[in-house]
């Protein structure tokens, strides 16, 4: 396909993800490819100190600032399906928003998007009560915000429901199911570890609205924002590659 001028895409990043003694990714080198920075908001990963860091680093970066809460999992990354009710999901996202609004409040600057983290975020692709209590979390929160979710899932739909802004996000890294949700971290192939093959993935998302499934269909996707997973280690090498593939094709790389 020739290049384009008229594509828009948001890179986005989850970061922020240390805490105490524990170091995860290079979010400093990452914030120089980004646009948008999702931040760990104590649950799955993250602390007071690094939330104010990390949201300093993005200020410096111009990067926009999104919360990233989670399923209260420090032990498994969030990344664990558990049993909560739509009222206790609420309860999460309102706390863990709101901690972060405040410290960027510290900062001079306010909150632009939030974005489930792992197990909760996949949880509400396919649960409506719970996808409508994480938007209606951020509603109450912040009805200026713009809430991030799968093309397709009950995240999207929720949002618009309640008249917030939504983004649908694609995924550099990871692979499809034919349904259109993210294989799943604990089969094989869920991953994409290879730059040349995850540049391919996204050309193909931003610029025919199709992913090839891990069974080989095409599958529609509007891409809105594109995340990559700065816990990966070679996520400097992603963003830096991915960043520079989209401005070759023609696609502006802004925030949404």
């Amino acid at each position: 396909m020739t290049a384009t001028t008229n594509l828009v895409i948001d890179l986005n990043c989850d970061m922020g993800e240390s805490y105490g003694a524990w170091h995860m990714g290079n979010d400093d080198a990452v914030l120089q490819f980004v646009s948008s920075a999702n931040v760990a908001c104590g649950f799955h990963g993250g602390d007071p100190s690094t939330m104010r860091k990390t949201v300093a680093a993005a200020l410096k970066h111009n990067v926009s600032i999104g919360a990233h809460p989670s399923l209260p999992d420090l032990v498994g990354f969030g990344r664990r399906p558990m049993q909560v009710t739509p009222q206790e999901a609420y309860d999460m996202v309102v706390y863990q928003v709101g901690a972060l609004a405040a410290v960027a409040a510290t900062q001079g600057t306010r909150l632009h998007h939030v974005k489930a983290h792992g197990a909760l975020y996949n949880m509400a692709v396919k649960d409506r009560p719970l996808a409508q209590a994480i938007a209606r979390a951020v509603h109450d929160v912040d009805a200026s915000l713009v809430l991030y979710g799968l093309p397709g899932s009950y995240l999207i739909e929720a949002a618009n429901e309640l008249g917030l802004r939504a983004a649908n996000e694609v995924f550099a890294d990871r692979t499809y199911q034919d349904d259109g949700s993210l294989t799943p971290r604990t089969q094989a192939g869920a991953m994409i570890e290879d730059l040349d093959t995850a540049v391919a993935q996204v050309l193909r998302m931003v610029q025919d609205r199709v992913v090839r499934s891990v069974n080989g269909r095409d599958v529609p996707v509007q891409a809105d924002t594109l995340c990559i997973h700065g816990d990966q280690p070679n996520a400097v090498v992603f963003a830096e590659g991915l960043r520079e593939a989209l401005l070759k094709a023609g696609v502006e790389i802004r925030k949404v």
